[in-house]
């Protein structure tokens, strides 16, 4: 096991991925094998704009969002991996997401993704995110790899 970091810990999730506030659903990286697997937390606050309309009285993090950050986690993990300097994972498909339990305001979710298959033009991976080891989401999802000079 390759983990990358320095004794401080492991890279920001910003110096790996492309997103940026408000669409970075990653906090921390916990653990990381580049090109292999990455685990993550995102911490919700309660202070995230989708709680005040999803639902109100009820807030409840949106599935979706659950699937995007399990796909984050899958894009730290082929970030990191060296081939891929200077390219970017780009969603192709998601397959098999499941819901089991709702995610609220101050739940710390963790993400677990493991790349599947990894070549130089496309990938897949699987993962789940879960709450205090009961799971919330799982899904296996394909993705494409692009040069990033080319999406300007």
């Amino acid at each position: 096991m390759t983990d990358i970091g320095s004794d401080a810990g492991f890279p920001r999730p910003d110096e790996l991925l492309p997103h940026r506030a408000p669409f970075l659903l990653v906090d921390e990286i916990v653990e990381l094998q580049p090109g292999e697997r990455c685990v993550a937390k995102w911490h919700l606050t309660g202070d995230e704009t989708f709680f005040a309309g999803h639902f109100p009285g009820r807030p409840t993090l949106p599935g979706v969002l659950m699937v995007e950050a399990i796909a984050q986690t899958a894009g730290l993990a082929a970030a990191a991996a060296s081939s891929l300097d200077g390219k970017l994972a780009l969603f192709g498909g998601i397959d098999k997401a499941r819901f089991r339990r709702q995610v609220t305001p101050g739940d710390t979710l963790r993400l677990e993704a493991t790349i599947d298959r990894l070549s130089a033009r496309a990938g897949k991976a699987s993962g789940t995110a879960s709450v205090e080891g009961q799971t919330a989401c799982e899904a296996s999802m394909m993705f494409l790899i692009a040069d990033a000079n080319d999406l300007d």
